[in-house]
């Protein structure tokens, strides 16, 4: 009875105050944070938040996180994978916090001494590496005889002591005196610029040989392959060399010692071999310790950080707690609903009793705040729950919509999205997200739209299962129909139908029509009529305007319930009744008219009751609202429907008019009547305030007896709002729900032109051909149905669903201007701290 209560209309709150032992507070918090039902207030609104008495503890939890993200980064990093076994750790005790401290603290020094170490000795293997590409490169170089025959640069070398040597001409290099060079690696990328630069600054008096490494190297400082060149620069004085090397300086080179002698280089090379070799082992061994490390830390990372995650949680409720000096304790104010009572107080006892101090005191207090809006849900309901909160939250104990949403939203997004085999469609992905719900809420991911379409998996089923009951009505399936019970109509095809491929259903045919209905919806034959669309309109017109009357008269209806809640008698006599009497004397007599028009005129029968004769509805509701006659058309046909239509039609529009002053003016000046009274009540009593029973109403009339003056004139345009925006949204939104015959009529033609234009082709080719043209066309359309007529139209129908309740039904009874409940609940914690964690 608890569930269906807080379902239909919020739980009943209560402001408790909460006094614990230093000792025990803690633990009373964590209780009451696996509990998840107490919403704690800031009794320290005005203090900065480091200036509060548990900074410190919360500075020490921020630190344990960011150790362990540290060691998060490098798991994730090594692709080693994190286990959610489902455990859930308690919040450990005060005292513990040190020995996670530690912990944490020896793991991080341990894996960033690992990492530096490992991160030199990849930076030596890498020069070690460079140095054997620069020996193995240069070699090739020096063993030539001398430079080919074609060298990029044709210019002469000039020195400080003016001597000239031409490196061009045929001379050996090893011929040649006094040549230096340089040798280093370098960036691939950087080479084209490298030239440039060297042929600039040293106008073109040094040789540059350049050979690509064709293995990738491993950046020790980020990780990342990169691609380098070796190259030798030979030049000629010391004036040269220094220029050189600040350009390979400025190119972030690196230059290695290469010897000149071939003995020597090979001497290089074999003791750059053995240390390769040396390092390789070494690196592999601080591999493997670094991996044991983070496999160990992998086991219980995720217990750690949950660990850290509720006692920071705890620290951040405790600061918005009052110290009592006197009484070593601590003060607390907190909302807990009231069917709870005895859970918040079986869990204060747990907590005391882990502590080992003094028991918890609870105290409920009195209050004229408005408490919190809490309404229990379960995945079923949840979704339509978020649905009108995203419109507003209700306001406390207001009636809640979202149990006759259930009902009401899938059947009116199915009203537009009639279509059996589109309805399956959605169903079937309803049903397939509703049997796997486990697996894929474990699968936790960041992406928007799965989420959205996950969370709303039920109202995604229900969706699809209307959309078939009203496919079924309509007899669209995939724009075509079913015909399971014999259609009714019998047309003759002859040579002109044949040919014009055009067929007219007339009810009054007797040949063609049987006079009795299809069993189940709407006849097959009138998917191939000529004048389908003629009577689909009439048919789904009239039943968005009655659907919607309905649902508007449904929802005045509810705001009596809050009326009688809350002890509001007059808004029932000024309010309710006149809003009442307003839409049925004219919207609920316009879908009597629809229902006596359909059951009262047919063909075949008397000529008065004929189509013919049948007046026009809309013609009529405009005439009864202009206070019109009617002129007899002839001595068959009538324009009334029924006998003293007039006068009763005469009777409704004068009751509706005076509707509209009576929630103008009655409201206003009871109010002002009862301000009079309780003004002559105050002064015989000698100004003392007087005890009145009235509810809701004696309260608002004391509110405005407490003002210094009372404003009639506001009262008056506060209650003038109200009475134009019912008058006038009354034909607004009787008007808005014609969308749902609009949409309709959109989404069955849009199903038709498919078929017509795309699939329709291949099922009309013939041959071989025909059946690799329909495989191909089949899948285009496939693709066009579910993209465009399942997401797209499912899509604005959902959109245009939602606004008929948020406006149309709601702004009846609902004011949504409440605040949600937000217990301070270690589960809702958890999930935002991994939702949040993946983005940091």
């Amino acid at each position: 009875m608890t569930t269906m209560g807080s379902l239909f209309r919020s739980e009943e709150m209560a402001l408790c105050q909460l006094f614990l032992q230093s000792e025990s507070a803690y633990t009373c918090v964590s209780e009451l944070g696996e509990l998840g039902l107490v919403q704690f207030r800031d009794l320290n609104p005005d203090v900065n938040a480091f200036q509060r008495k548990f900074v410190n503890e919360v500075r020490r939890c921020d630190e344990m996180e960011r150790k362990l993200r540290y060691l998060e980064r490098e798991i994730r990093k090594d692709g080693i994978p994190v286990l959610d076994t489902g455990e859930n750790p308690e919040a450990p005790m005060p005292r513990e916090m040190i020995d996670l401290e530690v912990k944490f603290e020896k793991l991080e020094n341990e894996l960033k001494e690992v990492n530096s170490n490992a991160e030199a000795l990849k930076r030596n293997y890498l020069e070690l590496t460079e140095l054997k590409h620069i020996l193995k490169k240069t070699q090739v170089f020096f063993d030539e005889a001398m430079y080919p025959p074609n060298l990029p640069y044709d210019q002469d070398v000039y020195f400080d002591d003016d001597e000239q040597v031409n490196l061009l001409t045929d001379t050996s290099l090893h011929q040649l005196k006094h040549i230096g060079f340089v040798a280093g690696v370098i960036l691939r990328e950087r080479i084209p610029a490298f030239e440039r630069m060297l042929w600039r600054a040293c106008r073109g008096n040094v040789f540059l040989r350049q050979a690509e490494i064709s293995e990738p190297l491993e950046d020790p400082a980020t990780g990342e392959q990169v691609y380098k060149s070796v190259f030798i620069i030979f030049f000629q004085g010391d004036h040269l060399k220094m220029r050189v090397k600040k350009i390979c300086e400025g190119f972030r080179a690196t230059m290695y010692p290469c010897p000149e002698a071939p003995a020597d280089r090979r001497e290089m090379a074999m003791g750059v071999k053995t240390r390769l070799d040396d390092l390789n082992t070494v690196l592999s061994q601080t591999q493997d310790h670094r991996h044991r490390v983070l496999v160990s830390a992998a086991r219980d990372i995720r217990a750690w950080m949950m660990k850290v995650w509720k006692i920071k949680s705890i620290y951040h409720t405790l600061n918005m707690f009052n110290l009592d000096v006197i009484q070593n304790g601590l003060i607390a104010e907190c909302w807990i609903p009231v069917a709870n009572l005895e859970d918040v107080q079986l869990a204060l006892r747990r907590g005391t009793e882990k502590s080992g101090s003094l028991p918890a005191i609870l105290n409920r207090l009195s209050t004229q705040e408005s408490p919190p809006t809490f309404h229990r849900t379960n995945k079923f309901t949840k979704a339509f729950q978020t649905l009108i909160d995203s419109y507003g939250v209700a306001n406390y104990r207001e009636i809640n919509p979202a149990p006759y949403t259930i009902i009401t939203f899938p059947f009116l997004f199915a009203i537009m999205f009639g279509d059996f085999g589109h309805g399956i469609i959605m169903a079937l992905f309803g049903a397939w997200m509703v049997w796997r719900e486990k697996p894929l809420s474990a699968k936790k991911t960041d992406n928007e739209i799965w989420n959205i379409f996950f969370g709303g998996r039920y109202i995604i089923l229900l969706m699809g299962v209307f959309s078939m009951y009203t496919g079924l009505i309509y007899n669209d399936v995939f724009s075509k129909a079913f015909n399971i019970f014999g259609s009714s109509w019998h047309p003759a095809f002859n040579n002109s139908v044949l040919m014009s491929k055009e067929l007219t259903l007339d009810p009054g045919n007797k040949e063609q029509y049987d006079q009795y209905p299809y069993p189940f919806g709407l006849d097959p034959m009138w998917q191939i009529a000529n004048n389908k669309i003629n009577f689909y309109n009439s048919y789904k017109m009239k039943i968005s305007i009655i659907f919607g009357v309905i649902h508007m008269l449904f929802g005045v209806i509810l705001s009596v319930w809050n009326h009688r809640f809350f002890n509001r008698p007059m808004s029932i006599y000024c309010e309710f009744i006149p809003q009442l009497l307003f839409l049925c004397c004219l919207f609920l007599y316009l879908i009597l008219l629809v229902f006596h028009k359909w059951t009262w005129y047919g063909a075949g029968g008397d000529p008065s009751v004929s189509p013919n004769c049948a007046p026009s509805i809309l013609i009529t509701f405009i005439n009864m609202v202009l206070v019109k006659p009617y002129e007899e058309p002839g001595p068959v046909c009538s324009y009334y429907m029924f006998a003293g239509q007039f006068g009763l039609q005469r009777f409704l529009l004068i009751v509706a008019l005076l509707c509209v002053p009576w929630m103008l003016c009655a409201k206003p000046f009871l109010l002002h009547r009862m301000h009079k009274q309780r003004t002559i009540m105050m002064q015989a009593n000698g100004g003392e305030g007087v005890v009145e029973e009235g509810g809701g109403d004696a309260a608002a009339a004391a509110a405005v007896a407490t003002a210094e003056e009372h404003d009639m004139g506001e009262v008056m345009i506060h209650q003038g709002i109200h009475t134009i925006e019912y008058v006038l949204g009354s034909v607004s939104h009787t008007a808005s729900y014609l969308r749902l015959w609009a949409l309709s009529l959109a989404h069955a033609q849009l199903s038709e032109v498919l078929w017509q234009m795309v699939l329709r082709i291949g099922l009309t080719t013939s041959g071989l051909a025909g059946g690799f043209l329909t495989y191909a066309i089949f899948a285009v359309w496939a693709f066009l149905t579910v993209a465009i007529l399942v997401l797209m139209e499912g899509l604005s129908a959902f959109l245009h669903t939602l606004r008929l309740h948020w406006v149309e039904f709601q702004s009846k009874f609902y004011g949504g201007t409440g605040y949600a409940f937000v217990p301070f609940a270690f589960e809702t914690i958890l999930d935002q701290a991994e939702n949040a964690g993946p983005e940091q």
